[in-house]
């Protein structure tokens, strides 16, 4: 295994580590065992527990390129139709296959709100979702791609996080692609008039 493959490996599993413990039960025995590594592991690749989570930041940052990159790939046309859909997609994913990763992200936003120096990992990640959004929607017409993309992401975590940590989160079920496409849909219009 790579060093760069060992790393991801311990990066995913500190991510899974605070989406199902929180930030308490975050270590690196803890990441080691959940890696299937050995004791002393994770200190060697992050020795501190401030870069293990930079680890996180910027490992989450990452699957969501990866994310944008194959939804970007498999579209062919793109207008508000196809945007809408594909975007419900990645919605649908984020909400199941990767709830973990969201939970994570959303737990790793708060403790950057405490920790001044967890901030900058936490701005590059937003700053490539910023970038990533107004690309799209400035190809979709937005006349003010910046502002939109500040509304449209926002609205996104809104929803995610609704859906995963809200209320009613634990007693309703995640809406199906279709739902989410008619949600998106109204998002991105909304957005688009900005």
């Amino acid at each position: 295994m790579s060093i760069s493959d060992r790393r991801n490996l311990i990066a995913d599993a500190a991510i899974g580590t605070v989406a199902t413990a929180g930030l308490r039960g975050l270590t690196h025995r803890a990441v080691d065992a959940a890696a299937g590594l050995p004791a002393g592991s994770t200190s060697y690749y992050f020795r501190t527990r401030g870069a293990l989570i930079s680890a996180c930041y910027l490992r989450l940052t990452e699957l969501f390129v990866a994310d944008v990159d194959r939804w970007e790939a498999d579209q062919g046309r793109l207008d508000l139709d196809s945007a809408a859909d594909g975007m419900a997609t990645l919605l649908h994913h984020w909400l199941t296959t990767a709830r973990e990763r969201q939970i994570a992200r959303f737990e790793l936003g708060l403790e950057a709100t405490r920790r001044p120096e967890l901030r900058a990992d936490l701005r590059t990640a937003g700053l490539a979702a910023q970038a990533r959004t107004a690309a799209l929607l400035a190809a979709l017409g937005a006349p003010r791609p910046g502002p939109a993309a500040d509304l449209f992401v926002a609205w996104t975590d809104g929803l995610l996080y609704d859906w995963l940590a809200g209320a009613l989160a634990a007693t309703r079920p995640v809406p199906d692609a279709t739902e989410l496409a008619t949600v998106v849909r109204r998002m991105l219009e909304a957005a688009l008039s900005v």
